[in-house]
């Protein structure tokens, strides 16, 4: 999935956004690519920017307003966009690392 986009992701430092995450991008032809590192430190947040994603190790479940999701390893994420589709994300492993792709 990752080499399918070109994202050399190995000469980027990990950045921390908020405790628990930390994640490395790269924007390319009107793209931003996330490669992000969840841990159990991460505190429960809502989030409302839509985004879709591949859980390349570790599993997740993701709270909608209407229902909850368990992901593993392997499968892909799509989140909708806006206010009206929130959602609340927790790691059931230790870690995950997820590949969003993210219009600019």
């Amino acid at each position: 999935m990752i080499t399918q986009y070109k994202a050399d992701f190995e000469k980027l430092e990990w950045e921390s956004p908020i405790t628990g995450v930390r994640h490395k991008y790269i924007d390319q032809d009107g793209l931003r690519m996330r490669l992000v590192e969840y841990s159990k430190e991460m505190a429960p947040h809502w989030c409302e920017k839509g985004h879709y994603g591949y859980l390349i190790e570790g599993e997740m479940e993701i709270e909608y307003e209407a229902e909850k999701i368990t992901y593993k390893a392997g499968d892909g994420i799509f989140i909708p966009d806006g206010p009206e589709h929130k959602h609340m994300g927790r790691l059931i492993s230790e870690k995950a690392l997820v590949f969003f792709i993210e219009k600019i």
